[in-house]
């Protein structure tokens, strides 16, 4: 059996192929693998998150297929086999509710990956940049595999089964080429087009110059966004920082993808911000408050300086007015730009700083049970490639984890080794 992308999908669908007694190559173009696993959380590498909602996933597929794959493999079964068969203790970090290795090295979990797979019996080719993928001959009966030909620049080798695990399009770095995504597409799947989520977006003035919020570059907080409205809406409470191309963090990659698809409909996105969290009427509320002082005062004890004093300047409102001299229209303009914020986005960074790619192989595309192709018998998907991702804080590792051995134990199932 081949295994064709040596990311987090790759590794664990060679580790429990290989487990279930498969004769397994893994081709991977990079010297080592795992590339995404080793950059992922600043170098820690956010394993698994410490609790999930199934409802946070984005597929243009079934809820529930996406729901079954991540019960094959649950949350709680993932950290065990962590700790107890890679030898990885995981740590909660109470601020962010994210599981980290205990040593705080994302090489860590890549490495025991590697040497799992290894010790497996899996025959992990690194630096083996796959070209073509291909069936090895005329299809035989209906639900029968051909067999695959890998071709590399060292030739090619045949095999009765492949999995493709090669990632989809985003952060180049790492080795994401979009390989699998074409060769799926050739194989007969119907990708859900393809586009960079969990990716900052950018503010471009229509005439040129610098951001709107440039200034502000490097300022960060825990504000509220929202985006849609109705069944539809999504909010997002997390991390937020100014750039000096426009805004990223947590909460902003979380509802990038609203952004990126609307642009891509021609439509623009109403993302709007509430900066400490506190809707109209409560910033209302705390401005009426009768009292001495000024009101930048009341604003700064809630957001950080520079922030708070460039919401003032767009209010109207002088940093020297006191509270007892603001007027009714000023009190107005402010609460909208504390509460109801429109944030001024007009783009995003793309796949190059995007954390996953969005759309892909539609679920509806694979088995369930297997992740075998409905397509192309004797082929199975796992990780990027099919068409889910999750927000930020582990659940698209968590997926990767699932996927992988869910398709290593699916195309292990009858193995019968390598086709001569």
């Amino acid at each position: 059996m081949a295994v064709v992308g040596g990311g987090a999908a790759g590794l664990v669908a060679a580790l429990f192929a290989a487990g279930a007694g498969a004769r397994v190559t893994l081709f991977e173009s990079t010297r080592q693998g795992g590339k995404k696993i080793v950059a992922s959380g600043g170098g820690r590498c956010n394993v698994l998150p410490g609790a999930v909602d199934v409802r946070r996933f984005v597929t243009d597929g079934s809820p529930r297929v996406l729901a079954r794959v991540l019960a094959s493999w649950p949350l709680e079964a993932q950290r065990a086999w962590f700790e107890r068969d890679l030898g990885i203790p995981l740590s909660l970090e109470a601020a962010t509710g994210k599981l980290f290795p205990a040593s705080n090295r994302a090489a860590d979990v890549r490495d025991a990956l590697v040497a799992a797979a290894r010790r497996a019996g899996a025959d992990l080719r690194f630096g083996a940049r796959v070209t073509a993928l291909a069936p090895a001959g005329d299809p035989g009966p209906p639900g029968q595999t051909p067999g695959w030909r890998v071709t590399t620049a060292e030739g090619a080798d045949t095999f009765d089964r492949a999995i493709l695990a090669t990632g989809g399009l985003s952060v180049p770095a790492t080795g994401s080429d979009g390989f699998g995504l074409r060769a799926a597409e050739a194989l007969g799947h119907r990708l859900v087009t393809p586009y960079p989520a969990l990716t900052p977006l950018t503010a471009a003035p229509a005439g040129g110059g610098p951001a709107p919020h440039a200034a502000l570059a490097g300022v960060s907080l825990r504000p509220r966004l929202a985006v849609g409205s109705g069944r539809a809406r999504l909010v997002t409470h997390d991390g937020f920082v100014f750039t000096h191309r426009g805004y990223s963090g947590p909460a902003v990659l979380d509802l990038s993808h609203r952004a990126t698809l609307a642009r891509r409909a021609g439509e623009h996105a109403d993302v709007r911000v509430a900066w400490d969290g506190r809707d109209a009427e409560a910033w209302d509320a705390a401005l009426r408050t009768p009292g001495p002082g000024l009101v930048a005062t009341v604003v700064r004890d809630a957001l950080p300086d520079r922030l708070a004093d460039a919401l003032l300047a767009e209010a109207g409102v002088p940093l020297t007015r006191t509270r007892a001299e603001l007027t009714r229209d000023e009190r107005r303009r402010l609460v909208g730009r504390l509460a109801d914020y429109p944030l001024p986005h007009t783009g995003d960074e793309g796949y190059t700083k995007a954390e996953v790619t969005g759309g892909g192989v539609p679920l509806g595309d694979v088995e369930p049970a297997t992740l075998e192709s409905r397509r192309a018998p004797g082929l199975f998907l796992a990780g990027e490639i099919l068409d889910a991702f999750g927000p930020i804080g582990g659940y698209n590792f968590l997926w990767a984890w699932a996927t992988g051995r869910l398709a290593g134990l699916g195309a292990a199932t009858n193995f019968h080794g390598t086709v001569t």
